[in-house]
């Protein structure tokens, strides 16, 4: 069993508490708009780290993280972009992949908007964790935590945290 904690548009800011999950957990996935990569030195100091950069982030982190990352958590097939869009509407560059070869989990951020929902079509799970960064409209910072049994994803949980 694989323990996740899923974040995203943190925007610079990393703080103890969040750090507090990132030592709860066995991995850590970031959905980009990273900001200062300070955040993710932070993190893999702790614990392995897989992210993609966002539509905020630098040269130096686009050189580090790419803007596509798709890989195997036990036996569940992830694929995680910054900008990807919701079922039934991903934008075309995702639209394409999902069609090809679709994961179990797709995972986006960017909107800042925290949304986890199943596409039947594809037979997926869509998951934004919204924000935990303090720059943006959100009013709750928020985070995901959840875990992966072999092909089971389980156990999730929402991680909130007032905006300011």
């Amino acid at each position: 069993m694989t323990k996740i904690l899923l974040l995203s548009d943190t925007h610079s800011y990393i703080d103890d508490d969040i750090l507090k999950y990132v030592k709860q957990a066995d991995e850590v996935w970031h959905a980009g708009d990273i900001g200062d990569l300070n955040v993710t030195d932070k993190i893999k100091a702790l614990k392995p780290l897989r992210a993609v950069y966002g539509n905020i982030d630098d040269a130096k982190a686009r050189v580090e993280f790419p803007e596509n990352n798709r890989f195997t958590c036990e036996d569940v097939d992830v694929l995680m972009t910054h900008i990807g869009g919701y079922p039934p509407k991903y934008n075309m560059r995702t639209r394409d992949v999902i069609k090809e070869n679709s994961p179990r989990i797709f995972i986006s951020g960017h909107s800042h908007i925290l949304k986890v929902m199943p596409d039947k079509r594809y037979n997926l799970i869509h998951m934004n964790p919204g924000a935990v960064g303090k720059h943006g409209f959100h009013k709750v910072r928020t985070m995901l935590r959840f875990t992966i049994d072999g092909r089971k994803i389980e156990n999730l949980e929402v991680i909130e945290f007032p905006k300011r």
